[in-house]
């Protein structure tokens, strides 16, 4: 390959590789976003209705893991909603139809193997803020007998709070 031949494909190449995610972005921007007032529908039935839940899925299934802002920091699933009411047979089918699983419902769910690796691995998450600030404390006390003992070792760890302020 002469001096010619290399630079021409190098330019060439360089081009692709900056125009194609270009391309790709751009792509992306033509799908419409989620309406907001459909997320924050989804959400709030997470904290209370499962034929809600199932009704909107049905005919938004993007819907799964969307995330409603109720401002200030304050992030929230279905999954999320569903998981500090303790509302432990929506929680399980939102992860039956492919929601992000998250520490919150790991506790709810009493998993404590899944717990305390993820504290080994990231020990600041004892004092994680969820949905509307609730501690994983409240997440264990809302899963009842099945997350005893997770809340007994979030007890010993000192966590004591089962709400943080957000702001």
């Amino acid at each position: 390959m002469n001096r010619k031949q290399f630079l021409t494909t190098g330019v060439l190449t360089t081009g692709l590789c900056i125009a194609a995610p270009n391309v790709i972005f751009s792509q992306e921007q033509k799908k419409p976003q989620l309406d907001k007032k459909i997320v924050q529908h989804f959400v709030s039935a997470g904290h209370k209705s499962l034929e809600t839940v199932k009704e909107l899925l049905a005919e938004y299934p993007t819907l799964i893991n969307a995330a409603h802002d109720w401002r200030g920091g304050d992030f929230e699933t279905c999954l999320g909603a569903a998981s500090h009411v303790g509302y432990k047979e929506l929680a399980q089918y939102l992860l039956d139809h492919g929601a992000q699983t998250n520490v919150f419902t790991a506790t709810l769910f009493g998993k404590i193997d899944i717990i305390k690796s993820i504290l080994e691995f990231s020990p600041r998450t004892l004092h994680a803020k969820g949905p509307h600030g609730y501690t994983l404390l409240h997440h264990a006390e809302r899963g009842g007998e099945e997350s005893k003992e997770v809340a007994e070792y979030l007890k010993s760890l000192g966590l004591k709070k089962t709400k943080i302020d957000l702001f």
